[in-house]
């Protein structure tokens, strides 16, 4: 029920999902069930209605309060529990479900995610972890949006979620990894990008050292190959963005001054386009909890069904469980 285009770009998404995941994935509609209905009859008389075993593979289960947008995470938590968000993921702590989307409330789905599927022993917050485009290979920015304030050791435990997350969904060993900063010298930061600075080079990670916002879009720095970027979610959040701004603006400037028809030019910069990705994991977590942007299109929910798909199969969240029990033994 989240989203600015929801029910009818979430349901919309499911049904394209379904027709692009193998036979054996079914997909959980959670929230007002009338309205789902509504909405998936519609549907399935008309453009999607060549979905194989839609009706089959689709479960509708019944969540009857909506999280506004607007509301303080922690009162929606407490005063709704019916709420999709609730309902959705505690479908997956009770072991019905493997995985959960929503383009709610991002305070919202954070909160309730720490609650009902709890952290990884040695962490004290979970982290939204994003793929940007470089000149090079994606890389992932992580904290873009959970966190505003971070303590520098929480800063370093992104520097090993982000390790982890490269690793495993982007098939990249030994990533390397960078501090976002206002210069590339240690001592150059406020004062606990300084600290986590210090934390960093004695963390056992391929730890590069401090970059600047220019080395992002080239995916390196002059130390070598960025995979990682590590920031909190105040920069992280302003620099994604910024981002997503980029495509339709060097669309625009390149169709006035070519004469090149912006559609044209939009596709060639599709990898600036936030619903090409789908949605952002949340890492931490002992679970998947992916979140889709609040302006998703029925494609932005697909793609984020299809990141969730991703980090089950791979056992993501185990293998984050396993790397921090490890940094902690190493740390003992």
């Amino acid at each position: 029920m989240g989203g600015d285009f929801a029910p009818r770009a979430t349901v919309a998404g499911a049904l394209a999902a379904l027709a692009e995941l193998a036979p054996q994935h079914s997909i959980q509609l959670v929230g007002r069930t009338d309205i789902i209905m509504r909405e998936l009859e519609a549907l399935l008389n008309g453009s999607a209605a060549g979905v194989p075993d839609a009706r089959a593979r689709l479960e509708i289960v019944e969540a009857p309060d909506v999280i506004e947008m607007g509301e303080k995470p922690s009162t929606a938590i407490r005063g709704k529990p019916k709420s999709s968000m609730m309902v959705g993921l505690r479908l997956q702590a009770d072991g019905r479900s493997d995985g959960f989307v929503s383009a709610g409330s991002t305070g919202a789905q954070m909160g309730a995610s720490t609650v009902l599927l709890r952290l990884h022993p040695g962490l004290s917050r979970p982290a939204i972890v994003t793929p940007f485009p470089t000149q090079r290979e994606m890389v992932a920015v992580l904290d873009s949006g959970a966190n505003v304030d971070c303590t520098a050791e929480e800063l370093v435990q992104f520097a090993r979620l982000g390790s982890v997350y490269v690793e495993q969904i982007l098939g990249r060993p030994n990533p390397g990894i960078g501090l976002m900063s206002i210069g590339e010298e240690a001592e150059k930061g406020n004062a606990v990008t300084k600290e986590a600075n210090r934390l960093l080079q004695a963390a056992g990670l391929n730890f590069l050292g401090n970059i600047e916002g220019r080395d992002l879009p080239k995916g390196a720095c002059d130390r070598g190959p960025i995979d990682v970027v590590v920031c909190d979610g105040f920069v992280g959040n302003i620099i994604l963005k910024l981002y997503e701004a980029i495509g339709p603006l060097v669309s625009a400037m390149l169709g006035k001054a070519l004469g090149t028809d912006e559609d044209t030019l939009r596709h060639a910069l599709r990898s600036f386009d936030y619903s090409e990705y789908g949605g952002a994991p949340l890492l931490g977590v002992r679970g998947v909890s992916i979140i889709a942007h609040g302006k998703s299109s029925s494609r932005a929910i697909k793609n984020a069904l299809r990141v969730a798909v991703r980090a089950v199969e791979t056992n993501m969240s185990d293998h984050i469980g396993r790397r921090l029990g490890d940094a902690q033994g190493g740390q003992a």
